[in-house]
């Protein structure tokens, strides 16, 4: 399924996203490296030491740490305990700033453009590992994604991935009972359960937009997630939440990760709650089925909301469809609708 995500927009946008959502967590390195990236390149930095980079790669650490202090699956790690000796105040910053230049980067450098066994096809750098002086230098394709309007979503979405696989490793629950859920009101996604208290994770808009492409849902028009912007995109309900107690019923949760995207703001104002026509339904199979394919915990979350089974999951989605049609009798599409991402 991932896969074919990625070969049906091969552009630098989805390249990008392929490593953020579908590359291999073992640590979260990945996240820092790659929110340090999208910092070099909006000071438009071409080339960077290892030295230089250390403060910006190693502060992204610092903080998340003091959220979560599982980064990784190894047991012991000398970067990371350098880490959280010196939040303690048991080293200083420049001992931090050695350790990382020389621990840090020894995995995440050559893991981080690999994505299903292979590397992207438009590298984002290069390494210039010289003897003594070990460079990174930015490639034309990620100062071209600079360019690019869902530039501006990406640190964001990088965030809000790294903020799920986190909670995930450190709440150590079993992921058969893992489950996210959205404060609609507030736009965050959390978790809570009988054993624990409730835990704030993420925003919802940037966990949702990667798996979306930055595009409105149903026009495929651009969406931004960043609050302020012209295109601020809208949370709908796929199923509108008015169909809420019937759909209760079935053992649906109306307000369930599955059934939420993100859309145009005018597009969802047209939409109110209309049942969009069928194709649509099989759009939405496909961008659960993405969060599924990318061992993403929300992925957990769908698969105990809608199904073990993808034959169990389009059964479920066309018995909420059936009901939906039934109660609401209008079908609708947007105006507009571009050529489709996904």
């Amino acid at each position: 399924m991932h896969f074919s995500f990625k070969e049906n927009d091969p552009s630098l946008e989805s390249q990008w996203r392929s490593i953020i959502l579908f590359g291999k967590n073992s640590a979260t390195y990945k996240f820092a490296f790659g929110k340090s990236l999208l910092e070099l390149v909006s000071r438009e930095q071409d080339t960077v030491s290892l030295k230089d980079l250390s403060p910006i790669f190693v502060n992204n650490i610092l903080e998340h740490l003091k959220k979560n202090d599982k980064q990784g699956n190894s047991n012991s790690s000398t970067f990371l305990n350098a880490c959280r000796k010196y939040n303690k105040g048991e080293i200083d910053y420049d001992n931090l700033l050695s350790i990382t230049e020389k621990y840090g980067f020894v995995n995440v450098v050559d893991a981080f453009q690999n994505v299903n066994g292979g590397s992207i096809p438009s590298k984002f750098y290069e390494k210039d590992y010289n003897g003594v002086n070990k460079n990174i230098v930015i490639t034309d394709e990620l100062l071209k994604l600079k360019e690019s309007f869902q530039f501006a979503n990406f640190n964001e979405e990088v965030e809000a991935r790294w903020n799920l696989v986190e909670t995930a490793w450190n709440l150590e629950i079993n992921p058969n009972l893992l489950e996210v859920k959205i404060d609609i009101d507030l736009e965050t996604l959390f978790i809570e359960s009988n054993v624990m208290r409730r835990k704030d994770i993420s925003s919802a808009k940037a966990s949702l937009n990667g798996y979306q492409k930055g595009k409105c849902f149903y026009s495929f028009q651009d969406i931004s997630i960043n609050s302020g912007a012209e295109n601020l995109c809208a949370i709908d309900h796929f199923f509108p939440h008015v169909h809420k107690t019937k759909m209760n019923d079935l053992g649906a949760n109306v307000n369930g990760i599955w059934n939420l995207v993100l859309s145009d703001r005018l597009v969802n104002l047209s939409k109110s709650t209309k049942i969009p026509e069928l194709k649509y339904l099989e759009r939405l199979y496909k961008r659960n089925e993405f969060y599924i394919a990318s061992k993403h915990p929300l992925g957990e979350t769908i698969i105990n909301q809608t199904g073990k089974t993808s034959s169990y999951r389009k059964r479920f989605l066309q018995k909420q469809y059936d009901l939906s049609v039934n109660l609401a009798i209008q079908k609708w599409k947007p105006l507009i609708e571009l050529e489709p991402f996904f």
